[in-house]
């Protein structure tokens, strides 16, 4: 098993998806061996079928991907999907409420939805780094590790742009050694991946993990 393909979360959450695009995502991260595929609430039904009796995990989004739902949204949406045979729940947060300095709204909410995915389900924190500064990615980061989160997640791949090895530097060095660092959104060749497992992301949101993985064995 490759050490590359277990860092990648094999990603569609287009909002054109089709349930053939879905069982060929899973098909290919079965083939490549990835850690999960990460698709859309409304498909982990049919992508944890076709996953059934592989190691794939299935990952799915929450809030996704403004994070302006409310909180009892967004925990109904965990337990719907944990329910659905969701196996990781990567939630947006409340990026209106970051901007704003609501700290304590931002933790009691990423709580919220730990505590709806406790013993059943990761839970990655998406904090859409690209609209935040470094101070503030550092609070939510914070606020991440104080809720009980497994992971933070750089990005949705919807707004501005996607992970930067800065933004996942800042991450890695606020949250330590013990939360999982997701750099999603851009990373496209081994090079990218390369330099976001350098800078301390453990997970990695691709669309193109077949390429990453081809362009690594070159």
């Amino acid at each position: 098993m490759s050490k590359i393909s277990q860092l990648i979360d094999h990603t569609l959450l287009a909002p054109t998806a089709t349930a053939t695009q879905i069982e060929t995502l899973v098909q290919e991260a079965v083939e490549h061996e990835f850690k999960t595929v990460c698709v859309n609430p409304a498909w982990v039904g049919l992508a944890s079928r076709a996953a059934q009796g592989t190691p794939v995990g299935i990952c799915t989004v929450v809030g996704f991907p403004l994070g302006a739902s409310t909180t009892a949204v967004k925990v109904f949406e965990t337990t719907d999907a944990i329910a659905n045979g969701a196996d990781e729940v990567d939630m947006v947060i409340n990026i209106g409420w970051a901007l704003a300095g609501q700290w304590d709204d931002v933790e009691a909410e990423i709580r919220a939805v730990v505590e709806a995915a406790r013993g059943k389900a990761l839970v990655k924190v998406i904090l859409e780094t690209c609209l935040l500064d470094v101070e503030q990615t550092e609070e939510a980061s914070r606020c991440s590790v104080a809720a009980g989160a497994d992971f933070v997640k750089t990005s949705t791949g919807f707004s501005k742009h996607g992970a930067t090895v800065e933004a996942v530097r800042i991450m890695r060095e606020t949250v330590g050694p013990g939360l999982g660092v997701k750099a999603s959104g851009g990373v496209r060749t081994a090079e990218d991946l390369a330099r976001m497992v350098e800078a301390g992301a453990t997970r990695i949101g691709a669309s193109a993990g077949a390429s990453i993985l081809a362009d690594s064995a070159v």
